[in-house]
């Protein structure tokens, strides 16, 4: 499969994830508001979340994937099976030793998060249980991420990009069945999230191995305490694993700072950390559909021509990556930054999120625009670094960038409270893509190709287009975005026509400042092969 249907089919799946995982986030709106046991929910998901990073499609896939495609391509597809089977087992023992530790240590990880929820201990002991109940997701999306990675390699992207909707239906189906039964029968309503995540996981994981199976990929896992031994001593586990140190470093960089920030927002108003989770929510789509998406196809391609010496083939398609980064998310920032408002009241204005609750989340929406283009891009330079087994780069700017990033919040926080958290994100995440810009550059492993000025000037031309019309729609005097009294059918109507307007209008722009949109979206032969 050629790199762009690949990168079609998993951004039109990651689609279905963000839209129903939209419909998730409308529901627990509208039923809970933005309250302190939203709050407390949001902090006790964040933590499995946050080690998710480190297991799953975070450090353990920058150290994985490369491993295993250079595997495949040297040593033979034998030689791959063996290896996938010895990274399972030390991946099974150790999740199950990380997952007793964080059911023990949750009132800890949930001080250690947002102290600050102990301004209401009936939503910190909330967020407490909450923990406990949903650590056990972390091992099974860590296992999930394992058989996501052996897919991705694979070339099978489909099954890996859809398991996340699994996830989302079964926190809707708990929002509307175990609610009210929780009720009934004197328990927290909002602990039904807690069941939902669980079961969640346990949908993903499943999907993720039977689609190895079908394709003859399940690994073997070694049980035993010999058998953990036998593959944790193994040179190649020991290989992946001096990859994952620093990968780890450059994660946990990232959730320091995620730390750090919630930690900060739980002590702003109360609320606060729900505007930001849910302005993130909605960021998810332009970053997971067009950077995470990208990252993911590219990842293989560019391990394997690395692992066979191919740099004019690495350097072809980290250029073609980043033109279709620039193509797609400048756009979609202008959106954001003129649009917030129409988007946050459309999503979630229903039940009990009132209508500050919509401004203060479209606040931080537009900040976290200004830096879209660079949360997008960053999705496809780090893996430029990864394919290389190069992980020590990336973490050394990682490093610098959480230090600009929390300076920054000492100036941002106490002048726009969360949406200075956004804001410092934002230019932080500027930072660390023109870094890592500049880095592979240096190192020789991209080369940019001819015409990239006159691409960026186009792209601003049409999106310049499209802002006027974003601008005149988004005045909420127009169409009474969040007036209590206006029709939400309304809302939902302006909104879809102009979107479609700009999705219609753009590439139409584009074409008349003389982009030929086929080529740029049909690869060179370099890239099909």
């Amino acid at each position: 499969m050629s790199l762009i249907k690949s990168a079609s089919v998993v951004s039109l799946l990651t689609l279905a994830s963000r839209v129903t995982g939209l419909v998730r986030d409308q529901l627990i709106a509208a039923i809970f508001g933005a309250s302190a046991y939203t709050d407390a929910y949001n902090v006790a998901f964040r933590i499995p979340n946050m080690f998710r990073r480190f297991f799953a499609e975070g450090a353990f896939s920058q150290a994985f994937v490369p491993s295993l495609g250079y595997a495949q391509s040297q040593q033979g597809d034998a030689y791959a099976r063996l290896f996938v089977d010895k990274i399972a087992t030390v991946l099974l023992w150790v999740m199950v030793v990380v997952c007793l530790i964080g059911v023990v240590g949750a009132p800890f990880l949930v001080w250690l998060i947002a102290g600050g929820l102990q301004k209401n201990p009936q939503a910190y002991d909330a967020a407490t249980l909450m923990a406990r109940w949903m650590f056990p997701y972390l091992g099974l999306i860590s296992m999930a991420g394992l058989a996501a990675s052996v897919l991705n390699t694979h070339k099978h992207f489909a099954m890996a990009a859809a398991a996340p909707v699994l996830l989302n239906v079964a926190m809707i189906v708990a929002v509307w069945g175990l609610v009210p039964l929780f009720q009934s029968w004197g328990i927290l309503p909002i602990m039904a999230l807690a069941a939902g995540v669980v079961v969640g996981g346990i949908l993903q994981v499943s999907l993720q191995f039977y689609s190895l199976s079908k394709i003859g990929r399940f690994p073997k896992f070694g049980l035993s305490w010999t058998a953990f031994k036998t593959a944790y001593q193994d040179p190649a586990t020991k290989g992946v694993a001096r990859l994952f140190v620093p990968a780890l470093l450059g994660v946990g960089v990232s959730q320091i700072s995620l730390i750090i920030n919630t930690q900060i927002a739980s002590r702003l108003t109360t609320g606060s950390v729900t505007w930001l989770n849910n302005a993130d929510r909605l960021m998810e789509f332009p970053t997971a559909m067009l950077g995470v998406a990208l990252g993911v196809v590219l990842m293989p391609r560019l391990s394997a021509a690395k692992a066979k010496n191919q740099i004019q083939d690495y350097s072809a398609m980290l250029d073609w990556g980043l033109r279709l980064v620039v193509v797609l998310a400048v756009p979609c920032a202008v959106a954001l930054l003129l649009f917030a408002l129409p988007l946050a009241a459309t999503i979630f204005h229903y039940g009990a999120y009132k209508a500050s609750d919509v401004q203060q989340t479209s606040y931080a929406l537009q900040t976290y625009g200004v830096g879209l283009l660079g949360l997008v891009a960053v999705k496809v330079l780090a893996p430029g670094f990864y394919a290389g087994k190069d992980i020590k780069t990336p973490v050394k700017i990682a490093i610098v960038v959480l230090i600009i990033t929390q300076l920054l919040n000492l100036v941002l926080v106490p002048i726009y409270q969360h949406a200075g958290l956004a804001l410092s994100i934002a230019i932080g995440a500027l930072i660390n893509a023109l870094w890592l810009l500049i880095g592979l550059i240096k190192k020789g492993l991209y080369q940019p190709q001819k015409g990239w000025w006159k691409l960026l000037l186009q792209v601003s031309l049409a999106s310049s287009v499209i802002a006027g019309v974003l601008f005149y729609a988004s005045q909420p005097q127009q169409w009474g975005w969040i007036d209590p009294e206006s029709s939400k059918l309304l809302r939902v109507g302006v909104m879809a026509l102009v979107l479609l307007v700009c999705a219609l209008i753009y590439p139409a722009c584009l074409w008349l400042t003389g982009v030929k949109i086929k080529n740029l979206l049909r690869p060179t032969a370099i890239l099909n092969k």
